[in-house]
């Protein structure tokens, strides 16, 4: 009967998440409401998991734009460091949340859309130090959440997650701070 449930529930949130990008409501927005009507985990725990895989596949998509668009070598490499260890982190918060039956969005919240368009505009010299700013100030708020879900996320493997993540999160900033002060 459990697994059943858990098929259900499964087959819900997909849906739900899914159905998001028909009427524009904000994909995150959308799996916190199903985490919430469902009650499978409590919100601190959902609302991390949403966040984190939202900042994620931001980080992912930017790190594929600076590939593109920077000028500077140090920058490109960034970049490419982001989409490899974004992406092993996303799949494991996949896993992760697909055991817990916790809804992820389908796509990034609209706010980090609207960082993706606002980089996306940027070439050059210009996108290297937008986009190095915006690591530097993106990883220290990550750096603060996964410091706080480590510490107060009712869910074990959840908090476990982030505490792992932590020392790949503090090496990005490290990296994308000396980066930053190279290119002033």
């Amino acid at each position: 009967m459990k697994k059943i449930m858990s098929v259900i529930v499964s087959g819900c949130i997909l849906m739900a998440c899914n159905s998001s990008s028909n009427n524009n409501q904000d994909s995150v927005d959308s799996a916190q409401n199903v985490n919430d009507s469902t009650n499978v985990v409590t919100d601190n725990t959902s609302d991390f998991a949403t966040e984190a895989a939202s900042g994620g596949m931001m980080e992912v998509q930017l790190g594929k734009l600076a590939q593109q668009n920077a000028s500077n070598p140090r920058v490109k490499n960034f970049g490419k460091m982001m989409v490899t260890d974004h992406s092993k982190a996303n799949d494991e918060l996949k896993a992760l949340a697909a055991k817990q039956n916790i809804a992820l969005p389908d796509s990034m919240s609209n706010d980090k859309k609207d960082n993706m368009q606002d980089l996306s505009k940027k070439k050059g010299s210009d996108f290297d130090k937008a986009y190095m700013d915006m690591m530097v100030d993106d990883h220290k708020e990550d750096i603060n959440k996964f410091q706080n879900a480590a510490q107060n996320v009712q869910d074990t493997a959840v908090k476990a997650w982030a505490a792992k993540a932590l020392p790949v999160l503090q090496k990005h900033l490290d990296s994308a701070q000396a980066i930053q002060q190279a290119l002033k």
